[in-house]
């Protein structure tokens, strides 16, 4: 069954963290080009759309292929919007130019350490299981909120997050992985009747940590660079 995909990248203007993150610099182009040319690099995408409100976010984005056939709306792009209504927006904006599509790609600009296949593991993994909602990428986590997390009360009393669990060895604790934001593949038809990922049926895929560097904080885009380099 051939099901019409579009790739998205969402990118704020704004970001206070790295200001103009997006078009940061890795490799000799701009974080948000690493995203685009992921996508444009599957056969499966129909097209590489970008959702932004920032004039230079949207020509830079042409320049490396992206399709820019609306702007954000400002109150979609704060920094405490939701993205999920971002994602609500753009899959009505291009139903209206192009006609109803099937599946969803979202590639964040924080993720530029991904690999194509990463990307298609994603999306093969909703197509393969027809009763998934949604996807998310992941990656293993370094802690483990049954076995060594804490959490601290007013007096600075520290606890198990989980005292009940039971578990004193660190192996025998159910496995848990952090949400990276390497690639989140959705039917449309769920994200335009929902208001978070996590009310339908969602499945995940592992991706290497050193693919999944999600570029929050300065120290993080050295990291990328470093990484990148290497």
């Amino acid at each position: 069954m051939n099901l019409r995909t579009i790739a998205f990248v969402f990118a704020r203007g704004g970001s206070k963290g790295i200001p103009r993150k997006n078009l940061q610099e890795l490799g000799g182009r701009p974080l948000i080009a690493h995203s685009i040319e992921c996508g444009l690099a599957m056969p499966e995408v129909e097209r590489v759309v970008v959702s932004t409100d920032d004039l230079e976010i949207a020509e830079i984005s042409k320049l490396y292929g992206a399709e820019v056939p609306f702007m954000r709306p400002s109150e979609l792009a704060g920094d405490t919007s939701s993205e999920y209504l971002a994602w609500q927006h753009a899959i009505r904006a291009m139903t209206v130019l192009t006609g109803e599509f099937d599946i969803m790609l979202s590639l964040p600009a924080t993720s530029p350490l991904r690999c194509v296949q990463d990307v298609k593991n994603c999306f093969n993994e909703l197509r393969l299981h027809s009763e998934a909602d949604a996807v998310i990428t992941v990656q293993k986590a370094s802690r483990n909120p049954y076995f060594n997390m804490v959490i601290r009360n007013e007096e600075g009393h520290c606890r198990i997050v989980n005292e009940s669990s039971g578990y004193v060895r660190r192996q025998d604790a159910p496995e848990v992985f952090d949400i990276t934001t390497v690639a989140y593949a959705a039917k449309t038809t769920y994200v335009m009747n929902s208001t978070s990922l996590f009310e339908g049926n969602l499945r995940c895929v592992e991706v290497p940590k050193l693919r999944a560097l999600d570029i929050d904080e300065p120290l993080d885009l050295d990291w990328a660079r470093f990484l990148y380099d290497k």
